[in-house]
């Protein structure tokens, strides 16, 4: 494998890096929707959901550093020139939902806590604030976010560990009988889909790892045990309070100045690498367009959505990540370990089976929603699309529109 001067970032940069990541609101909001199962049925549900999505993450992370390539260029392995501008289209736009939806999350947070604490409101201003910052993240560049990630994620380590007792301080939180309605298949696929919201641009930062095992254990370990720390913590708010509003709960634990840093810090932390990754994805339709601007931009107009995003839909944002690139990563892990197509054929312009395959793979996850299966929809929709392209590729390889010289011809 080739290593040079920036193939440097070790499974500690990692696991602070993918830890940063998964403390956030948006993770503790999502872990309070799982409140009706109880908290005991909860846990098992995140576990399993978690060991599920983090193991599929980790599994296009190490494409990327056993390639030296961004997550969305490894699509040209199976879908060609042409097919990865489809998906790098459909993640700019994921991303920059999300650093919307993340920047939104965090103003109103923070503008909720301001508003008690001193009688400020103002959820646009802190929208600003905390775009801008998210851009002086991204402006600090990689080596700026190794050192200031580490520093913060221990800030944040320290400030959940104290939101964390201050929620479980409350007994009945393991007794309390469930509220509401929601079934183990709903809450897995819930836990699952998060990880997986990562998949397309986890290989953005693990095509710099030292070597395969640190980013591969370093993403695991970091992602795994956040993630599954920040549901946990979601689920007990929502159990005790009876209200899944995580802001809410830290007023009333008098937090005041702590709640505030755990909102700014996780939003931070977490959102720049959907913007970074929105930058970096922008760049399989312009690679000659310099990284770090086009990241910045990508901050910017996450900010500007954000004045204008609606929060209602969250849940159904998440099933829409989940519908689009379960299918399309099944395809890339199948082809890559299972097949062993390793490289991207720069003749390719079009693998019109595995847009088919891809297709009909989201059809599947709705249906497979409907059916409320107990291991959720994505690990069962991801076995099944890979499988229909393991069976159909050897058939189907004159399925393929390729560039000779300056012209392209449908073989």
């Amino acid at each position: 494998m080739p290593n040079n001067s920036q193939n440097n970032i070790t499974a500690l940069n990692f696991a602070f890096l993918w830890f940063g990541a998964a403390v956030s609101i948006a993770e503790i909001m999502t872990g309070g929707l799982l409140a009706p199962l109880g908290f005991q049925t909860g846990i098992g549900a995140i576990i399993a959901g978690h060991l599920m999505g983090t193991t599929i993450l980790v599994l296009g992370g190490i494409i990327g550093t056993e390639e030296r390539i961004p997550a969305l260029a490894s699509t040209r392995i199976s879908f060609g020139t042409y097919g990865s501008y489809l998906f790098s289209g459909l993640n700019v736009l994921q991303l920059l939902g999300w650093t919307a939806v993340m920047i939104m999350a965090g103003a109103r947070s923070v503008n909720q806590i301001t508003k008690t604490l001193w009688s400020f409101d103002h959820i646009a201003l802190w929208s600003v604030v905390i775009g801008l910052l998210i851009c002086l993240w991204i402006w600090t560049g990689k080596e700026g976010w190794k050192k200031w990630n580490l520093t913060a994620v221990f800030a944040l380590f320290i400030l959940t560990i104290l939101l964390s007792l201050v929620v479980f301080q409350d007994d009945g939180i393991f007794t309390k009988r469930p509220a509401g309605s929601m079934t183990l298949g709903t809450a897995i696929e819930l836990n699952v889909i998060m990880p997986l919201s990562w998949l397309p641009l986890i290989a953005d930062y693990t095509r710099f790892a030292r070597h395969k095992r640190d980013g591969a254990w370093g993403s695991w370990l970091g992602y795994f045990t956040g993630s599954c720390w920040m549901y946990i913590i979601g689920l007990g708010t929502a159990i005790a309070a009876e209200n899944s509003d995580i802001t809410a709960m830290m007023l009333v634990a008098n937090l005041g100045f702590v709640a505030l840093g755990i909102v700014i810090l996780s939003t931070v932390t977490t959102t720049f690498l959907d913007a970074y990754s929105a930058g970096v994805t922008f760049l399989n339709f312009f690679p000659k367009l310099p990284e770090k601007t086009v990241a910045l931009v990508m901050g910017g107009l996450g900010t500007i959505l954000a004045l204008l995003v609606n929060m209602e839909q969250y849940e159904n944002f998440l099933y829409a990540i989940g519908s689009v690139f379960a299918p399309l990563f099944a395809i890339v892990l199948t082809d890559y370990f299972i097949l062993k197509n390793k490289k991207a054929d720069p003749q390719l312009m079009i693998n019109w089976n595995a847009l088919l395959v891809w297709i009909l793979g989201i059809v599947l996850y709705y249906q497979f929603i409907k059916f409320d299966l107990i291991l959720g929809a994505t690990a069962p929709v991801m076995a099944c699309t890979g499988g229909i392209y393991l069976l159909t590729w050897r058939c189907t390889k004159t399925w393929k529109c390729l560039k000779v010289s300056q012209k392209t011809y449908a073989q």
